[in-house]
């Protein structure tokens, strides 16, 4: 018997959470391999974070994705998902067609510049094709709040 890989939304991204919780227990960004997280990205992913932000711009690739958790890392010292919610469950129906789930996370935080200490919300539409997620555009309440944190 054989099984095949589900590629509905939710399972792709809980599995890529998990993934990430690995790779950040081994040491994260600059100490773990990527890896780890890899497999759960299209080669071609885009990842579109606000400009305000210390990290902001469009990041490319799997390459793009290893220097955007880099410049994360340098951001935060501390960066705590405390609850997290699944919006929709994006299936695919069997096809690997392109499905989007929205992710409500909120965040505690503490900037490694200022050691500010900060709370916040992050709304982010995955798309995901073929298993593996394509696009992702996080939404923050307050950037400029964000930003002067890490000032």
């Amino acid at each position: 018997m054989t099984t095949t890989p589900r590629t509905d939304a939710r399972s792709v991204l809980t599995a890529m959470y998990a993934a990430e919780t690995r790779y950040l227990a081994a040491g994260g960004p600059g100490r773990a391999s990527f890896a780890t997280l890899a497999p759960h990205f299209a080669p071609d992913v885009v990842l579109h974070q606000a400009d305000a932000l210390p990290y902001g711009g469009v990041w490319r690739g799997h390459e793009g994705l290893e220097r955007f958790f880099l410049a994360m890392a340098d951001t935060w010292a501390e960066f705590d998902i405390v609850r997290q919610e699944f919006l929709g469950q994006g299936d695919s129906g069997g096809d690997g067609g392109r499905r989007t789930i929205g992710v409500h996370s909120d965040i505690r935080a503490r900037a490694r510049a200022t050691g500010r200490a900060l709370a916040f919300p992050i709304l982010q539409f995955i798309a995901v094709e073929e298993g593996r997620i394509r696009e992702v555009r996080p939404f923050y309440w307050d950037t400029a709040a964000i930003a002067a944190a890490c000032r």
